[in-house]
């Protein structure tokens, strides 16, 4: 008798190795930068962090873009579930940018945000441009 599963579970899968790859999944997003671009964007324009908060992370107009979204809280839902990136894409179109577009899922809800992020002589990626399409 296996001690490991409760009775009547044939499967030798275990409940934590699923846990743990989709943790390791997430760590993984979180080393593109992306993915670490759509998140924090996504706080700030959902109002869980204020626009300052991207302040050293954008270049250009994307500051200017963040201060005239932000105060509309564009990515916040009506019945205030809380919104997450469900998947985050990326092109290259040159050396040292990313376009990226993500996917904002909230309940039944899915808006669309796109970015551009450049990087510095630094080797530090900057946002330099944001558009947001909500349909509400």
């Amino acid at each position: 008798m296996d001690r490991t599963r409760p009775a009547g579970r044939h499967d030798q899968r275990r409940p934590a190795a699923h846990a743990a790859a989709a943790l390791t999944r997430a760590r993984g997003r979180m080393h593109k930068p992306h993915y670490w671009f759509a998140d924090r964007l996504l706080a700030v324009l959902s109002g869980r962090r204020p626009v300052h908060w991207m302040l050293g992370h954008t270049i250009g107009e994307a500051y200017e873009q963040l201060v005239r979204l932000a105060p509309g809280t564009p990515l916040l839902p009506a019945d205030r579930a809380t919104p997450v990136v469900r998947h985050c894409g990326e092109f290259h179109p040159g050396p040292g940018v990313i376009e990226a577009f993500a996917r904002i899922g909230s309940g039944d809800r899915v808006s669309a945000m796109a970015f551009r992020l450049e990087q510095g002589r630094d080797l530090r990626w900057r946002c330099a441009a944001i558009e947001v399409a909500v349909d509400r």
